[in-house]
């Protein structure tokens, strides 16, 4: 699979005889965006699909795809390229879908029932489309098209009909490209319509396509549904292209993975398994070291300084940053989280919605909940939970404890088996325990409570009012033995 993805190619500067004018690179580079810019855009997302492969009550589209639903990829990637309009087709599901999606900005939802294939989806949305500039079809479940492949088949503007075309080793079950002598597009044929010689071309349509919005709504009033589906199929507008005059062009993608779908579980493990890859690729590309590329999760965005390590199976949801010589082992789970410099996060450690500082020490198997910030050099050890609390430097909790809305100053030690007791059943209370406080074992610290600059908790208190500065506190009932106490001994069975 790692053949499919991309690879940096190195930026070092070619010889100067090799160097082109900077006004060609440019316009290399930006003629593409330059001519989606000047046509209006229309974008429509076909996202209808039952997906009975599936085998889900769940809609198709919102599967979810590193984290988030298949379909909202697609969005991400169609508002990249600035559209005037945005329309989404659904239809199995519901209200569902548009009800999960709609915090995803501006978007014209249609409905289509009953679904009659492809080319009568577009005809449910053409009332809502800009009837000049550019029409652009994509889909809810192919997530992994890359915006500067779109780029691409928009390059022509509104002269041409452009498709996305890919060469497989296998194209069983796609529609195949029709070249005439010339090598023009001339139609594309569906798998279950496609003739014995027609199957042996490789050349497979993806289904992606700029259409100049001019000519769409009288193609659409042509299309016919003698075919084996008895659908409209929106692919029989590239035949009425040619017949009309109209150019048909084609563009490739980098490679056959962008345009792989979902119809399956199974091949949505694949591009989850894609999707990682390419996420790790580039952090390796970015000088991250992975002990294993394949065993990684990245579902949101993670940013990564110089020399940050990351051990097999780590989960990064949401906005993740690392700085410089951070190290994360085997099997955490961050979620929003930002970690500074040369902090190590122990194996198994679940951290979210939290700041932690430099040269911090986590886990192992620690618990960092939101809302918690912690400052330099605090360790927080194996089995200790932490939430909505703010701990200063160089504090430690190395065992077996739980910090709970509460404050801790710098350089204090809570020994195993501390619990700031902050429930009441009703309502949260703040614990806060200032600077150069050391607290002992297997103390209760039942809030609100404040726990003043150098006091000593002996082991075993439950302290429920304020104590002191620079002084020992302590509450514990007194030691009692019983002489000639016996331990009551298991009756024979039987005997009552």
């Amino acid at each position: 699979m790692n053949s499919l993805l991309p690879r940096s190619t190195g930026t070092a500067n070619p010889p100067r005889q090799l160097r082109l004018p900077f006004l060609f690179y440019t316009w290399r580079f930006v003629a593409p965006r330059i001519a989606s810019v000047m046509t209006a855009l229309n974008v429509v997302i076909l996202a209808a699909g039952k997906g009975i492969r599936m085998h889900s009550n769940l809609p198709k589209v919102l599967h979810p795809l590193a984290g988030r639903p298949l379909l909202a990829h697609v969005i991400e990637t169609a508002r990249a390229l600035r559209p005037k309009t945005l329309s989404v087709v659904y239809g199995h599901g519901g209200e569902e879908v548009p009800k999960v999606m709609g915090g995803h900005g501006v978007i014209i939802w249609v409905k289509q029932e009953p679904q009659l294939g492809t080319g009568h989806a577009l005809m449910q949305a053409l009332p809502h489309l800009e009837p000049k500039g550019v029409t652009l079809v994509l889909y809810g479940d192919v997530p992994l098209v890359k915006r500067e492949t779109l780029e691409k088949i928009l390059a022509h503007g509104d002269k041409a009909l452009t498709l996305l075309t890919v060469e497989l080793d296998d194209p069983t079950g796609y529609g195949r490209i029709v070249r005439n002598a010339k090598g023009d597009v001339v139609r594309i044929v569906e798998q279950k319509d496609a003739k014995p010689a027609e199957r042996k071309i490789r050349e497979i349509n993806t289904g992606i396509m700029a259409i100049p919005a001019a000519r769409l709504a009288g193609w659409l009033k042509r299309l016919k549904t003698n075919n084996a589906q008895k659908e409209y199929y929106l692919t029989d507008i590239i035949a009425l292209a040619v017949k009309d005059k109209v150019k048909v062009a084609a563009a490739q993608p980098e490679g056959p993975w962008e345009v792989l779908g979902v119809n399956s579980k199974a091949q949505l493990a694949q591009i989850e398994r894609v999707y990682q890859a390419q996420w790790a690729y580039r952090l390796l590309d970015q000088g991250v070291t992975l002990a294993d590329p394949a065993r990684i999760d990245v579902r949101g965005s993670l940013a990564c300084g110089r020399d940050v390590a990351i051990d097999v199976n780590c989960v990064f949801e949401g906005k993740v940053s690392l700085g410089d010589q951070v190290h994360v082992g085997a099997h955490c789970v961050l979620k929003n989280v930002s970690v500074n410099s040369g902090t190590v996060i122990h194996p198994f450690s679940h951290l979210e919605d939290a700041e932690i500082g430099c040269d911090c020490r986590i886990g192992p198997y620690a618990r960092i909940r939101p809302g918690t910030r912690l400052d330099a050099e605090v360790h927080i050890g194996n089995f200790v939970e932490v939430k909505a609390s703010q701990v200063g430097a160089r504090s430690k909790a190395n065992h077996l404890a739980y910090v709970g809305d509460t404050t801790v100053g710098k350089n204090v030690n809570i020994g195993a088996g501390t619990i700031t007791c902050n429930y009441d059943g009703i309502n949260k209370h703040r614990t806060i325990i200032e600077d150069d406080v050391f607290i002992g074992s297997d103390t209760q610290l039942v809030a609100p409570v404040t726990v003043r600059k150098g006091a000593t908790i002996g082991a075993g208190s439950t302290i429920t009012r304020e104590a002191p500065p620079d002084a020992l506190t302590l509450s514990r009932a007194k030691q009692v033995t019983v002489p000639g106490w016996k331990r009551p001994v298991k009756k024979p069975k039987g005997e009552t």
